[in-house]
């Protein structure tokens, strides 16, 4: 019986069936708190198997989850979108990856989130699949029906990357993904050492070790030691970078602010952000805004193909020979530059 019910039923008694009940109330009060322990304790033990939704009805302060349905993903993750009485939540999930991917991203969206400049999607939890895998929870934010005004998306990541630097140097605070490929984010003092190691060095000897490619190995490795002509007179500063910025992780929201999403955070040379452009759709409003905050410094037009040769490689190790060519094309053209 419910409690208001109750009381409301001993208001009408005599004195003495009133007595009477008040001493029974106390007990019912009693079992009926049991119950919804018990069937609490029920559902709790339900959802043991299913975090996701464990989180969704603890920490994340819904009662009712309402539906659950697919919005895509990508060819790495799967993507839903979980409705529920305090909202709708993002969850994204991979059966076959460890949480150590999802944990990477969280770490750089809560970065590039706390500089205040452009809306990315506040991470909640990141945690382990009992069927084997991982997920991640994070806001779900509402996109608008195109991506946005380039220029105003030029100014919000120039303000990110002027707002958030790193007294570490050059890296992460973790490893992370770029794609599946690992990116190794040691700490290290010279933007042009930790970018010859950890990005094109390592993409060049995945090359060799996944298809035998002596050939881009060798050319790659001596472009590596002549490059740094390339950097005269420029000012590099560890700034927070995406990492991962084409035209699939730009949108805008419903109120038609730009928003940046599934990030390969690391602090790095700013132009390096530009290394996706060539499937990222940035036009000249783009730039003009952009180098209005973050001045352009000498050598920028040297400087870009370099930092597209870094996403090039990559591609190469993921999807095959077809983007072997631009890579190749980028190495040699540097080394007739270069004379190397």
């Amino acid at each position: 019986m419910d409690a208001n019910v109750a009381l409301a039923l001993l208001s009408s008694c005599s004195p003495s069936t009133s007595a009477a009940a008040s001493s029974l109330l106390p007990r019912r009060r009693c079992l009926a708190s049991r119950r919804r322990a018990s069937s609490r304790a029920t559902i709790m033990a339900a959802l043991g198997d299913d975090p996701i939704k464990e989180w969704i009805l603890t920490e994340g302060k819904a009662t009712q989850i309402k539906g659950i349905r697919s919005i895509g993903g990508g060819c790495i993750n799967s993507a839903q979108r979980y409705d529920t009485d305090v909202g709708p939540f993002f969850v994204k999930t991979n059966s076959r990856i460890g949480p150590e991917m999802f944990e990477g991203e969280a770490l750089g969206l809560k970065a590039m989130y706390d500089t205040k400049s452009i809306r990315v999607p506040l991470p909640y939890k990141v945690g382990s699949l009992p069927t084997g895998g991982s997920f991640i929870i994070m806001e779900f934010i509402e996109f608008g029906p195109s991506r946005g005004d380039q220029s105003v998306l030029g100014r919000k990541l120039a303000e990110m990357h002027k707002a958030a630097k790193s007294d570490k140097g050059y890296g992460f605070h973790v490893e992370n993904t770029i794609g599946s490929t690992p990116q190794i984010n040691t700490w290290t003092d010279d933007w042009i050492e930790f970018y010859s190691k950890h990005r094109l060095g390592y993409q060049l000897e995945l090359a060799s070790r996944r298809y035998g490619d002596s050939a881009i190995l060798e050319k790659g490795q001596r472009l590596i030691k002549n490059i740094r002509p390339l950097f005269d007179g420029a000012v590099i500063e560890p700034c927070l970078l995406h990492g991962d910025l084409w035209s699939g992780n730009i949108s805008s929201d419903s109120n038609g602010d730009p928003v940046i999403l599934d990030p390969a955070c690391y602090y790095g040379h700013n132009e390096a952000e530009f290394g996706m452009s060539w499937c990222a759709g940035f036009g000249g409003d783009f730039y003009n805004a952009y180098f209005q905050v973050m001045p352009k410094q000498p050598g920028f037009e040297k400087r870009r193909d370099l930092y597209l040769l870094y996403h090039y490689l990559n591609h190469y190790n993921l999807f095959g020979s077809g983007y072997r060519s631009s890579a190749m094309s980028i190495i040699e053209d540097y080394l007739y530059v270069l004379a190397a």
